[in-house]
């Protein structure tokens, strides 16, 4: 990849990380398989896979019954610049409803970054679905375009997944002061009652007075060892930023 796709890659992440909204487009079954777009809620897997939470009498889950290609379009417009200069990624690839035997830990991830999400779990007929990502355009603006890099895009769920919980709660038991100065050096916020919330590949989720900050790795972590030498990075870069 060349360093106009790293950078294209790295602000892409940034953006698939922090945002939970976006517009689904899928293949219309009642008017002969043209585009039909809409608004959506989704949450990020730990690896890049994406899910949403529909309903089984929604347009989407019909279209996506009879054909499962779709694209997510995410995007970030700045209410007073050129909103045609605002960054925006499309993901494109085969949209799955969740097995029944994943269902449960997917739910779990679900609801822990858009809790409001879970009153749909009282309603019958919400499935949580994912985006298995093929292909990812990124357009941070005028002349800052190109398709990234499937590598990470298509990558299996990390070799640290199932260690997950014990990671955070390690991290929130006794590296708090990391948690801390990072939110503190990434968004200027200072909280010492702040707390990882999620990890990904690409960073973790902290929780501060219920509003989440994602604050991303410099590259991919698929290891507990890449993990762990990923945080270290992070407290030497933002000792400066310790809470005292």
């Amino acid at each position: 990849m060349n360093t106009s796709n790293t950078q294209y890659e790295l602000h892409a992440v940034n953006l698939f990380r922090s945002s939970n909204t976006a517009v689904l487009s899928t293949l219309s079954k009642s008017t002969d398989g043209y585009p039909f777009g809409s608004f959506v809620t989704f949450v990020s897997h730990s690896n890049r896979a994406l899910f949403i939470y529909i309903s089984d009498i929604a347009e989407h889950t019909k279209n996506i019954l009879s054909d499962s290609r779709g694209c997510v379009t995410i995007f970030s417009v700045n209410p007073e610049g050129d909103k045609q200069n605002s960054a925006r990624l499309s993901l494109i690839g085969n949209l799955v409803k969740i097995p029944s035997n994943e269902v449960e830990a997917c739910q779990t991830r679900f609801f822990k970054l858009s809790p409001e999400s879970e009153s749909y779990s009282h309603i019958h007929g919400f499935h949580l679905y994912k985006l298995n990502i093929l292909k990812a355009r990124w357009i941070g603006g005028f002349g800052q375009i190109g398709w990234l890099d499937t590598t990470h895009w298509v990558t299996p769920t990390p070799e640290w997944h199932n260690g997950e919980k014990a990671m955070i709660a390690h991290m929130n038991q006794d590296h708090s002061n990391v948690i801390c100065s990072a939110l503190n050096g990434v968004f200027n916020i200072v909280d010492p009652n702040a707390k990882m919330l999620a990890l990904c590949t690409d960073g973790y989720y902290i929780l501060s007075t219920d509003t989440q900050f994602f604050v991303p790795f410099l590259e991919p972590c698929y290891s507990e060892k890449n993990v762990r030498t990923a945080l270290v990075k992070q407290a030497k870069a933002y000792r400066a930023f310790e809470l005292t």
